[in-house]
């Protein structure tokens, strides 16, 4: 019997998009209103390649996590593997019983109680009702869906249609696992036992292909990554750690880690912020995400237009949730060490240290003006804002993966003051 679990050779999927998606022998009906209310559509015939010549090859036993942004083509990828969707070129093929998990209700019909799906599954994997049966139990207790499984699957909420799938798929013994982002739908609980899951999984010799945007995730389940970029295969590599790595650091199209002010005409104000930039050490506008261990750069582009006594201008972070982490402006040092300020337009910067945040998101807001009274670039609607999000990089400790507990995740030096040959605590 061959080794390998999964072999993909030259993969692609082209797409028709715009007005040129619509089949031929539709109702014409609806569109015809739908011009009448926007106009003429676009015909002019286009396509997109959501995967393109992809090949890579995976064995039996292999924990293998895809990541790449939004777009990339993983889900494709995963839905050509399931057999939902035909390739335009090249082929791909499964070795051995699979079974998947690519979006909440996947695979299960809807009028169809939880009971009744857990052995349509069963069957569709090609089991027998006593091997159903005999993993029933399990199934049950693991999707803690026991309550509501003689309930049609349509009145389940998302996430309890991912924990009922996600235990169908990992107990009816498929060979192969082909699990999407869906995780996410669940609770924090939860996730951490689907890892546990497909640890368990993978150890008894069966194949798991993981699409997770969460890269403490992949790097604490995953022997590999596949790192996918618009549609094409980036990076395939057992150093899993530094996949994420450059992954995290790779250019992202949706950066919002810069902020310029389109309409700066404010007679009244003392300081106008005119571009705010957090930037990498190479110089280049933050992507989104960015690894925990990177120095970044908050730079301020302002157009002092009156010098009065209290100027300040710096920022203030917070949190996702809102809540406000931490405030610095150029006053924040003794007298001595302010940046002397003049009118006109001048930068200003800072940095924000490495080891020093925790995973998440975050906003960053501009304040300058005079400290005693209100400015028009206070925190709130009328903020200059720039946000970013903190991800992977946590530390180089084999104990430190997943996101710590904290807004903050610093990594301190620790050393032995001294070898004491003192009694322990509590002893005389």
């Amino acid at each position: 019997m061959s080794d390998i679990a999964i072999r993909v050779d030259g993969l692609g999927k082209r797409y028709a998009i715009g007005a040129a998606a619509r089949q031929s022998g539709q109702p014409r009906r609806i569109f015809d209103l739908l011009e009448s209310l926007t106009g003429p559509q676009w015909s002019r015939e286009e396509t997109f390649w959501a995967l393109q010549d992809v090949s890579f090859e995976i064995k039996h036993g292999e924990i293998v996590g895809v990541v790449g942004g939004n777009g990339a083509g993983k889900s494709t990828l995963l839905k050509i593997l399931s057999r939902i969707v035909q390739p335009t070129a090249g082929c791909a093929e499964i070795h051995g019983r699979m079974g998947s998990l690519l979006e909440v209700g996947t695979g299960f019909h809807p009028d169809l109680t939880g009971r009744e799906n857990i052995f349509m599954s069963g069957v569709m994997l090609g089991m027998r009702r006593s091997e159903v049966q005999r993993r029933f139990d399990e199934i049950v207790a693991f999707s803690g869906v026991e309550r509501f499984l003689d309930t049609p699957i349509k009145r389940y909420s998302s996430g309890m249609q991912t924990r009922l799938g996600f235990s169908v798929a990992a107990y009816l013994e498929a060979e192969v696992l082909l699990i999407d982002e869906v995780l996410a739908v669940g609770d924090d609980e939860f996730q951490k036992r689907c890892l546990g899951k497909m640890k368990e999984v993978a150890v008894g010799g069966r194949t798991v292909l993981f699409i997770s945007h969460n890269m403490n995730s992949v790097q604490a389940l995953c022997t590999r990554a596949i790192w996918l970029d618009k549609g094409r295969l980036r990076a395939d590599s057992t150093d899993v750690r530094h996949v994420a790595h450059e992954y995290l650091s790779g250019d992202v199209s949706s950066a919002r880690g810069e902020w310029v002010n389109t309409s700066p005409d404010l007679n009244e104000a003392f300081i106008i912020p005119l571009r705010i930039r957090l930037i990498d050490p190479n110089g280049v506008v933050v992507s989104m995400p960015i690894a925990n261990n990177v120095e970044l750069t908050l730079e301020l582009d302002v157009d002092v237009r009156q010098l009065a006594p209290g100027l300040i201008i710096g920022y203030i972070l917070y949190a996702e949730d809102g809540q406000e982490l931490w405030c610095s402006g150029q006053t924040d040092e003794t007298r001595d060490n302010w940046p002397a300020l003049h009118q006109g337009r001048l930068r200003l910067k800072t940095t924000i240290p490495p080891r020093l945040l925790n995973e998440g998101r975050y906003t960053i807001e501009c304040v300058c003006g005079p400290c005693d009274r209100s400015s028009h670039f206070v925190p709130g609607a009328r903020a200059a804002t720039i946000q970013f999000e903190i991800q992977g990089g946590l530390s180089d400790s084999p104990y430190w993966t997943a996101r710590r507990s904290g807004f903050l995740a610093p990594v301190r030096l620790w050393r032995v003051a001294q070898s004491s040959t003192q009694a322990p605590y509590g002893d005389s």
